[in-house]
């Protein structure tokens, strides 16, 4: 029983530690660096996922899991509006912490190009969609789909670090107020502008730019 919640435990960790290191240093970041962060040997790594593609697909669906999750939290909000707004909070806030999934989504578009990945939960935001559209609080050429590659874009922000949060705050403020109908009440912005300086600090921090 003891060697099995050992080899749970090691699961996790290697699934904790391929989500830093692959942040850090990109989808295809070592392996031996992988395992050294969640302080197991290569073989061990190699005994929970043979593979680089498995150890990526285990990741994913773990994320697709607390995608889910997310999910069955949302929708008893006061109005189908409200709950958009939930999502989209909820879903950028996961995605600032976790700024390796958008790497680990377009890795599995290569492992497995017949997967629909966005089939699991954009249904069940349409229903809210639709509910917030006919109830005039939402713009009628919105659909599930742009709600959630909005979130998706809003979360990207994380790779810049965390210290960037009010900003994604922000930006999700302006985007919110574009999906609204023409005359609704706008949104007060949540944090001021950056600038120029800040900005270039920001793509300093992202690994897509990094040399």
């Amino acid at each position: 029983m003891a060697k099995r919640r050992d080899a749970v435990q090691n699961h996790e960790k290697l699934l904790a530690a391929a989500r830093m290191v692959i942040a850090e240093r990109g989808i295809d970041a070592p392996l031996e660096e992988i395992a050294r962060r969640a302080d197991v040997g290569i073989a061990t790594l190699y005994r929970n996922f043979a593979s680089r593609d498995e150890l990526v697909q285990a990741l994913f669906e773990r994320s697709m899991d607390e995608v889910e999750e997310l999910l069955s939290e949302i929708g008893g909000d006061e109005s189908a509006w409200d709950s958009v707004v939930n999502f989209m909070d909820r879903l950028g806030l996961w995605l600032l912490a976790d700024p390796a999934m958008p790497t680990i989504v377009t890795r599995i578009g290569i492992i497995d190009p017949e997967r629909r990945p966005a089939m699991r939960f954009t249904g069940a935001m349409t229903e809210i969609v639709e509910q917030a559209k006919a109830d005039g609080d939402l713009r009628d050429d919105v659909t599930s789909i742009d709600i959630v590659l909005l979130a998706t874009m809003l979360g990207s922000i994380g790779r810049y670090g965390s210290e960037y949060v009010a900003q994604w705050r922000r930006q999700l403020d302006i985007v919110l107020d574009g999906l609204r109908p023409e005359g609704a009440p706008r949104r007060p912005l949540a944090a001021g502008p950056v600038d120029l300086d800040s900005y270039h600090r920001m793509l300093r921090r992202s690994p897509a730019t990094a040399s």
